[in-house]
């Protein structure tokens, strides 16, 4: 499949010259935005072959019956076409490496193909403040870190380079805070299901249209809380996480037995997660997160491919765990997947830094710039893991958003399902709106005091 390219002089400048250019996207025709482009810079028509629609808006409203965790809006509709081990060839040019890799390792494992549907919608003082300040973010001198971007606005629209697109990634609007029991589970090799449950709040300081730039958050990205519930050797466990635009977590660990606070030595890059078994990496969280400095992001275009969307079964809180998670992969069934158009970046580390996946490939959605998949490469170019994220939209943030994504382990031959939400008791995506999450839950002295009550 043939990249998408761009018209942007300076990007292909920078090609021509053969040197990694950092720019601000102050060149770009911010009038498009909202006319042959979507508010927040994706591309409004439909393709050639009508396998993606035009973008009319997105679900707005909420159809009858339906919340978040409760029945899929679209539940009549039928896979197209299913891509399995027969067939993998004849679609491999549409697929992500690390979904075919699947489809070729595991028998039974087979991708569900349905009629793409364009749901997710803008808000409204989203759109107007990204076409406002459309050219005026900026990536700082060392070529990663985020200098200037005003707040409730895509920084990038018109991306010209992979930082920008990571970027807008790392900043797509999720409202201003969130709540949810969520579950890590995981089978080991004797078919056993294991869960973590715990509750999990999320603070987006930078959805707050207040914001002028990086300095009014303190230099905060985000903030994060987990409270772990089960297993009962670990409940009482609490970490808080904040995210910063120019340098690597901090991380605090609450723990019970002591009733203490403790800053984590390293909550970043590679540094595996406890309980995972060394499935899974700090920076794999949310399918990416942390500081982008280790890597050099390039932007190889846009692809028209296969990816996970529109995932209510998944879901839905008519399903459980133990009939979802198999042993080797979720249950097809329950994963639902689209054509539509992505960003691809292709990061590799920098020379005089490391990290245990000297590649990633990640493919980023262009309506939402939710990161949808990432195929991560070992020191000798060899895929080693694949992870999978979802997409639903949700009319009562009028935006899409995502909690679940899958991480395979291609050589352990495990993975792990984290974000899972549908046996926790509440799913709470307006919580910052509304202020059941706020800033001031996030630090240490509330963890010490969460703990002791």
């Amino acid at each position: 499949m043939k990249m998408l390219t761009f018209s942007l002089l300076g990007g292909a400048l920078c090609a021509a010259l053969g040197v990694g250019c950092v720019q601000a996207s102050s060149t770009i025709d911010a009038s498009k935005l909202g006319s042959d482009l979507t508010p927040i810079g994706a591309q409004r028509e439909g393709n050639a072959d009508g396998t993606i629609p035009a973008w009319d808006g997105g679900l707005t409203k909420a159809p009858a019956g339906w919340s978040p965790g409760h029945g899929d809006p679209y539940a009549g509709d039928k896979p197209l076409y299913s891509i399995d081990a027969a067939n993998v060839a004849q679609y491999q040019s549409k697929l992500p490496a690390g979904q075919v890799q699947l489809i070729k390792m595991y028998p039974g494992y087979r991708v569900d193909v349905y009629p793409t549907r364009r749901t997710c919608a803008i808000p409204t003082e989203l759109a107007q403040r990204t076409k406002e300040f459309a050219g005026q973010g900026k990536i700082g001198a060392d070529g990663w870190r985020l200098e200037q971007a005003v707040g409730a606005a895509v920084p990038f629209p018109v991306p010209q380079n992979g930082i920008e697109v990571m970027w807008n990634y790392k900043l797509r609007y999720m409202a201003k805070g969130r709540r949810a029991q969520i579950s890590f589970l995981a089978r080991d090799n004797s078919g056993t299901l294991t869960e973590a449950k715990q509750w999990a709040y999320e603070y987006y300081p930078y959805n707050d249209p207040l914001v002028k730039g990086p300095v009014d958050t303190g230099g905060i990205e985000a903030k994060l809380l987990y409270d772990i519930l089960t297993p009962s050797s670990r409940a009482g466990e609490m970490y808080l996480v904040h995210s910063y635009f120019d340098k690597p977590q901090d991380a605090w660990i609450y723990f019970p037995g002591q009733r203490r606070v403790r800053r984590a030595p390293s909550f970043a890059y590679d540094n595996p997660i406890a309980g995972s078994d060394g499935l899974y990496f700090v920076d794999q969280i949310n399918m990416f997160t942390g500081a982008l400095d280790r890597y050099d992001f390039k932007l190889l275009g846009k692809k028209e491919i296969i990816v996970p969307y529109n995932s209510y079964k998944l879901v839905d809180k008519s399903n459980k765990y133990q009939d979802l998670i198999g042993q080797n992969y979720l249950k097809r069934d329950a994963q639902r997947y689209e054509t539509h158009r992505v960003w691809v970046v292709e990061a590799t580390v920098k020379a005089d830094k490391r990290h245990s996946f000297a590649k990633r490939v990640f493919f980023i959605d262009e309506d939402s710039w939710t990161l949808l998949h990432v195929d991560m490469y070992d020191t000798k170019g060899n895929l080693w893991r694949v992870q999978e994220g979802s997409i639903w939209a949700d009319p009562g943030i009028q935006a899409c958003t995502s909690f679940e994504y899958l991480s395979y382990d291609l050589v352990a031959r495990r993975y792990i399902a984290d974000g899972f939400t549908q046996e926790g008791e509440v799913m709470d995506l307006t919580a910052g709106m509304e202020g059941r999450v706020s800033d001031k839950m996030f630090n240490s002295n509330e963890l010490r005091r969460r703990g002791e009550r």
